[in-house]
């Protein structure tokens, strides 16, 4: 009888007999592959061919399209009958825009003070952004208007900030700072702490603004995001009016100094 171990080597003869075919084929020359085709998985069309395409028409990348976008980062009623809003808008590409900034106070439906920017928005980096054009103020006493150029972006550690200097009639000049910050309490629950401060260079009775610091505030919103677009807020801000402009805000009988409560709704579309 044949034993098992020759049974065993019969069996994998042929195994190896194929083993040894498949490595001589490996070691062969392999002929040089074919240049792939580009037209094999655009159906033979060219650039600028096919149904869909407009003839003649250049390639366009996603960031050369035109959107456009409304924030209304503030919009809010405090005590006394007093509100405020705080409004931007812009139109344009990634790296160029139009961009539109409105901000103002009002008292018992009338407008005290108000802001409206018109600017030329340039990205220069990931996260900073030139603004070059014009602001013109409006409410209480003469309208006045300036040249406006800043800076804005995301500064380290998640700080939105804003550097603004304003060029005016009669050697007015005027140099304003704004920042924020967004702190997730949850996902839909955001605490939002708000500085400005605003430095003039010359003084402007007419309007009750004094040379120098001028006022700053500080605000803090908390805000609950109904959805993303739609989030009602409660806050509280103190706003404080400094050096030669609080003494033309007590000479006129005012509180230099204000503490007010805030409701509004943040939304953006």
């Amino acid at each position: 009888m044949m034993k098992s171990s020759q049974l065993l080597c019969l069996l994998a003869l042929p195994l190896l007999a194929q083993a040894a075919d498949m490595n001589m084929d490996m070691a062969k020359p392999q002929p040089q592959a074919e240049l792939r085709d580009p037209n094999a998985y655009s159906d033979g069309y060219q650039k600028g061919e096919g149904p869909y395409a407009i003839q003649d028409a250049p390639m366009h990348m996603g960031d050369e399209h035109n959107f456009a976008h409304l924030l209304a980062d503030t919009f809010e009623w405090g005590d006394g009958g007093s509100g405020a809003y705080d409004v931007k808008g812009w139109y344009g590409g990634t790296y160029d825009r139009v961009l539109l900034k409105a901000e103002g106070d009002y008292s018992h439906s009338r407008l005290q003070d108000a802001r409206t920017e018109l600017l030329w928005d340039h990205a220069i980096s990931p996260f900073w952004n030139t603004q070059l054009g014009v602001r013109s103020d409006n409410g209480e006493g003469p309208a006045r208007q300036w040249l406006a150029f800043g800076v804005e972006g995301l500064a380290p550690y998640w700080f939105d900030l804003e550097v603004t200097a304003y060029l005016g009639d009669n050697g007015r000049s005027a140099l304003r700072f704004e920042s924020e910050y967004e702190l997730l309490l949850t996902q839909r629950l955001i605490l939002q702490p708000k500085a400005e401060l605003n430095i003039y260079g010359k003084s402007d009775p007419e309007r009750g603004i004094g040379s120098g610091f001028s006022d700053a505030s500080l605000g803090l919103r908390l805000r609950y995001e109904i959805t993303r677009q739609f989030a009602p807020y409660v806050g509280v801000q103190y706003s404080r009016k400094l050096g030669n402009t609080a003494d033309l805000a007590r000479h006129e009988g005012e509180d230099p100094g204000e503490t007010q409560w805030l409701a509004g709704v943040r939304f953006w579309f």
